[in-house]
């Protein structure tokens, strides 16, 4: 996400550390540069008459132009400005002082506003609460089989109602009663949407807010969808109220526009964004990381997060300490690389390091999955004594490999150079080297010691 946008303001920074001083004439030339920037990322255009103006404002300034180093001013200006585009601090939930906490879902048909109520269902399951869901969608069957599928394999409970409970409101009011006598301090109502906005529509999710008393209303709006989103946001927060915003598919949206866009219009925050099919692709939105993404610095306080609750501390202290006493086996190496495929696609894993120094390009690289899938075969067909100690695999050990795992000596050889490159690697990662320095003080050694691979 925002690969273009970022692209594009990156060069405008390098063009403007390439003029021996700042002035008044090539900080317009940067402005009308990053203005056609926010333009093509389809931000809308009166947010970005708003950013121009702020950073215009900001950068001319004497002490901007006669500082040192007026480019890095402008980088952190833009930043700044960015980030109050984009909502100054992370938006949390709000809960009610007495349980259950009443969360409406609501958004037009197709949006993925079912597969966004389980997911923020799992989500507030691993963060300390006791969900529970229910579908009032009455006029789409498939909506309520949906979302018990869903309770299903995240192993949550639904409310599904009884026959005669055919109303919206009815089978709403029946599953706070429901979760208040199961002990459940949130429900979560997945509600019926439209093609597009109508008042019956209007009317029923009023209807349902008046009733609930909801401590949010969180529209579930498209990324891919662009500007469309933003304006059906936009009016649904006039006409209901919302008080935040999931947006759905952003790992599929190269331009970014409605995430740079959707904060300013509605003037509501941004409060998740899914960035994946699975359940636990569903992330807090934190504008500052975002900001920081888009100007290339990295997400590296996201990564940390990830890697936290994914990897075990335990297995990652005892990985450490292998890479620095070398110790580090084949078979580490592929339990490290199941470790890794735990943390999602790992093309959006190096899209949120740094894109400075060595790690530049690292968002560029395409990874092969159907090659990690082959990696953890051949390894697997290696014998115990042969992972424990690489290098008494001679010829025919490689021939025998390859065809126990299907593939070809060639391939067996690639990893092993793959492997003895990660251990090279991983060792002068651990013991301080440029990453060791500049990442250590964030907890980075313990990443790197769940990453192997």
């Amino acid at each position: 996400m925002f690969d273009n946008l970022s692209d594009k303001l990156q060069r405008v920074f390098k063009n403007l550390r390439g003029e021996g001083k700042l002035t008044a004439e090539n900080m317009e030339a940067a402005l009308r540069e990053i203005r056609v920037a926010l333009l093509e990322a389809d931000v809308h255009f009166k947010v970005v008459k708003q950013f121009i103006e702020g950073v215009r404002e900001k950068a001319m300034g004497q002490e901007v132009l006669s500082a040192l180093s007026p480019a890095q001013q402008v980088i952190k200006i833009v930043r700044d400005e960015l980030i109050k585009m984009l909502g100054s601090h992370a938006s949390k939930l709000r809960f009610a002082n007495e349980p259950p906490s009443v969360i409406m879902i609501v958004g037009l048909q197709g949006s993925g506003k079912t597969t966004s109520t389980g997911k923020l269902a799992r989500y507030l399951s691993k963060n300390g609460h006791s969900p529970m869901m229910v579908s009032v969608d009455v006029y789409r069957p498939a909506a309520r089989q949906q979302l018990s599928i869903i309770a299903r394999d995240i192993k949550l409970p639904i409310y599904d109602g009884t026959p005669d409970e055919t109303k919206p409101i009815d089978l709403a009011k029946s599953a706070r009663r429901d979760a208040a006598q199961t002990g459940r301090d949130v429900i979560l109502v997945d509600t019926a949407g439209r093609l597009h906005i109508d008042e019956q529509l209007m009317a029923e999710l009023s209807e349902l807010k008046n009733a609930l008393n909801p401590v949010e209303i969180l529209f579930v709006a498209d990324a891919m969808t662009g500007q469309d989103a933003v304006k059906s946001a936009d009016e649904f927060h006039k006409r209901l109220g919302i008080t935040g915003i999931i947006l759905t598919k952003m790992d599929g949206d190269a331009r970014g526009g409605a995430a740079l866009s959707i904060r300013s219009v509605t003037g509501q925050p941004l409060k998740f964004v899914g960035i994946g099919e699975k359940f636990d692709a569903l992330e807090p939105f934190h504008p500052d990381r975002v900001a920081s993404r888009i100007l290339g610095m990295g997400d590296v306080l996201s990564l940390i997060e990830k890697v936290e609750e994914t990897i075990d501390q335990k297995k990652a202290e005892e990985m450490q300490r292998k890479l620095i006493d070398n110790e580090f086996t084949l078979e580490d190496f592929r339990d490290q690389i199941k470790q890794i495929r735990k943390l999602g696609p790992l093309e959006s894993i190096l899209g949120m390091m740094p894109q400075i120094g060595p790690m530049k390009g690292l968002k560029d690289v395409k990874v092969d999955e159907k090659e990690i899938t082959r990696i953890v075969a051949i390894i697997d067909s290696m014998t115990p004594r042969e992972r424990v100690n690489h290098m008494i695999i001679n010829g025919a050990r490689r021939r025998r490999i390859a065809r126990g795992s299907g593939t070809t000596v060639q391939d067996v050889n690639n990893l092993l150079k793959q492997y003895a490159q990660a251990r090279k690697m991983m060792k002068s990662l651990t013991t301080g080297s440029f990453m060791g320095k500049r990442l250590g003080k964030m907890k980075m050694s313990n990443m790197f010691g769940g990453m192997g691979g």
